[in-house]
């Protein structure tokens, strides 16, 4: 059995050519890259692997630096602090290298340690080595000082309100999915994205002091260079002083010149990565965009410098080419500006529709009535044309389509109308003309709310929440950050309106259910169920009584998407039966599968609560009335009791985070509904027939 065991182990070993194969695929070119780079901290490089690698170097910093520049958005650079720690321990590394060969071969001329150290040495010193040791210094300090402290404060505050932010900004996600403006796919995507962003930021803060602490480690490499290479020379290989000093120093320089000009070029592509946050496109289209846009910002800078040209001893040549060249950039802009810009085609029909004949409107038009009606305020009316990029007209159509998904079928289109009675920023909701609801929001201004249901500690102004009078305060925008921070759910005005209008068509769907939308809804249906539609309307069931069954569903909430179902579930019934109550209840029987779906609890199971067979047996005696056609005779205490058992029940399990349902007898079920929907009209009704046999059921109370 051992013995078996070993050739199995030995053959999932990477075979040698695999191995090669995969460093060949850049599989393991990273590992192969970090264990390069602690090979250079140990073994020698001869002077000419040297330039190769240092050349490598330069032309990788460049390459980094064009990324940053051309990429529109930060996330998509987000191995970026990974690269920069590579590339610091990179130069590190070669730092070591350098300094070996520095040390070693210093005594053989300023070409001991390569040839690019020597060209840079050279090219710094210009035979003086004391003004390159200066120039090398500010180097230093203007990457030092300059750059990197300036990118790291820059990555500390954007990781810092990114981790802030993080809260609201999933709250707004989750708003945008619940009114239907994105769709799961999409939330889901924006959901990634903050995450990265989030992770981005923490690790550019990170990373960016990997940069400061490369700029200090090369100061004190280049001052160990110089120091232990001019006593090497002069103790070791007996060299004068000052041969010692110009050989060392313009190879230190040299090797400090070539490590930190790589250096720089990274540490000003990590601070434009960082200081783009809230900037779209690459940043030369966005800067050309932001600056060279404004014709008077251009014609000020022409002004001035025609102004600096007629100075006293300026040179004219310079300033007379700015002044120029800028002035005529902001009359070309001035210009552009007054061009009218072209109408598109829908700006086209609209004008020509104005433009049109308005025909007098019939007086039967009158008599219309419309299902669902906005009325707004004179304050609100900037709500139909924008707030923040979020028109209210957006926000409704797409409403209309997430209940049409939830609920099985469209909802009548909404008219907005304003009306000067109402206060300045109040609205009324009108279903078939009648008010079903009204409310005030504050513009410039956004609803907090404690999720736990408590009043906001926040200054504003304390008012309660229209859809679910929950207690909600309207603070300020500048207040947004803060009650983030305490775990307030922040929404804007437009965003409260469309949910106190969710509610409102939720709580309607029956009445807005018309005979017309059930003819439009069988005749929509697709060409395989056509002939279920021929065979049970009219010969079995009219289509008013498939009407009647659609709204008794709808009024409890329950989904009529899938309607071939609801339409078979008719047919085996209608033969045996008028009632639309026992069609429904059939119905219902068909649907157990959605219906336990759609109540089940965070762990998959359905938390039910129970009737009690004393109750059970209680309604069953209190049904009276012959056939079919039975009807509740419950005595008012009873009636009483009952309602105060259900409330008991109900609230402890919504104290233990249970969304239950009541589970009664299929012959009862129907009478108890009757009586709940009166008091806790979304509480859910079920019997044991809508019980799916796959469901999972956990008991959690009884009445």
């Amino acid at each position: 059995m051992t013995d078996a065991a070993v050739p199995k182990a030995a053959s999932s070993l990477p075979s040698a050519s695999s191995l090669w194969a995969g460093i060949l695929r850049g599989e393991m070119g990273l590992a192969v890259g970090v264990v390069g780079i602690i090979v250079l901290l140990i073994i020698p490089v001869p002077p000419m692997l040297l330039d190769l690698l240092l050349a490598i170097s330069l032309t990788g910093s460049v390459l980094i630096l064009m990324t940053a520049v051309l990429i529109k958005k930060p996330l998509e650079f987000t191995s970026f602090p990974t690269v920069l720690l590579v590339a610091t321990l990179y130069r590190l590394g070669l730092n070591v290298a350098s300094t070996r060969l520095i040390l070693g071969h210093g005594q053989e001329g300023s070409h001991g340690a390569g040839a690019v150290i020597a060209a840079f040495g050279n090219l710094m010193m210009q035979g003086n080595f004391v003004i390159g040791v200066i120039v090398f210094i500010i180097l230093v300090v203007v990457n030092f000082m300059v750059v990197t402290k300036g990118s790291g404060r820059i990555a500390e505050v954007a990781a810092r309100f990114t981790l802030d932010a993080m809260p609201g900004k999933q709250m707004a996600i989750d708003a945008d999915l619940s009114t239907g403006l994105i769709d799961q796919d999409t939330a889901k995507q924006r959901r990634k994205d903050l995450e990265q962003e989030s992770t981005f930021f923490g690790a550019m803060d990170g990373a960016s002091k990997f940069v400061k602490g490369d700029a200090v480690a090369g100061l004190i490499i280049t001052a160990i260079n110089i120091v232990g290479g001019i006593l090497i020379g002069v103790v070791q290989h007996k060299m004068p002083i000052g041969e010692a000093s110009a050989s060392y120093t313009l190879m230190t320089i040299g090797d400090g010149l070539v490590s930190q000009i790589p250096a720089l070029i990274i540490s000003i592509a990590a601070g434009l990565v960082v200081s783009k946050a809230g900037v779209e496109g690459s940043a030369n289209a966005a800067l050309t965009t932001q600056l060279a846009m404004n014709p008077v910002a251009l014609g000020m800078v022409s002004a001035s410098s025609g102004v600096i040209a007629l100075i006293p001893g300026m040179p004219i040549v310079p300033f007379a080419a700015l002044a120029v060249g800028s002035g005529y950039l902001a009359y070309r802009r001035a210009l552009k500006a007054k061009e009218p810009k072209p109408l598109d085609a829908s700006a086209l029909a609209a004008l020509a529709e104005a433009s049109a004949e308005p025909e007098e409107e019939p007086i039967s038009a009158s008599l219309a009535i419309d299902d669902v009606k906005i009325e707004l305020g004179y304050g609100l009316l900037t709500l139909i044309n924008d707030l923040d990029g979020r028109k209210l007209t957006d926000q409704i159509r797409a409403l209309r389509k997430t209940l049409a998904t939830e609920f099985g079928f469209v909802m009548p289109p909404v008219r907005i109308l304003d009306n000067m009675r109402l206060a300045n920023q109040g609205y009324a909701i009108r279903i078939k003309e009648m008010e079903a609801g009204a409310g005030e929001v504050r513009l410039g201004c956004l609803m907090a709310m404690d999720p736990r249901g408590g009043q906001v500690e926040l200054p504003g102004e304390h008012v309660r929440e229209p859809a679910f009078g929950l207690p909600a305060t309207w603070v300020e925008e500048a207040l947004r950050e803060e009650a983030t921070f305490r775990g307030y759910t922040i929404v804007d005005p437009a965003t409260v309106l469309t949910t106190h209008l969710t509610e409102i068509l939720k709580e309607n769907m029956a009445d807005l259910l018309s005979y017309a939308e059930v003819q439009k809804l069988l005749k929509d249906l697709p060409e395989g169920q056509k002939k279920l539609v021929d065979d049970l309307i009219p010969s079995v069931v009219s289509a008013t009584t498939v009407q009647r069954v659609l709204q008794a569903l709808l009024k409890e909430r329950v989904s009529i998407r899938d309607l071939p179902q609801i339409l078979e579930g008719i047919g085996e019934a209608a033969p045996h039966t008028a009632s639309v109550v026992q069609l429904v209840e059939q119905v219902r029987a068909r649907l157990g599968r959605q219906l336990c779906w759609s109540n089940r609890g965070e762990d998959g199971a359905l938390p039910i609560i129970t009737l009690s067979a004393e109750w059970e047996q209680a309604f069953a005696e209190a049904l009276v009335g012959p056939g079919e056609d039975k009807q509740l005779a419950l005595a008012p205490s009873r009636l009483q009791e009952f309602i105060r058992g259900v409330r008991d029940a109900f609230e402890n399990a919504a104290l233990q985070g249970d969304s239950a349902v009541l589970l009664t007898s299929p012959g009862v079920r129907p009478y108890v509904r009757s009586i709940i929907e009166r008091f806790r009209g979304q509480t859910v009704v079920m019997s044991q027939n809508e019980i799916h046999p796959r469901a999972r059921l956990r008991t959690v109370g009884m009445v």
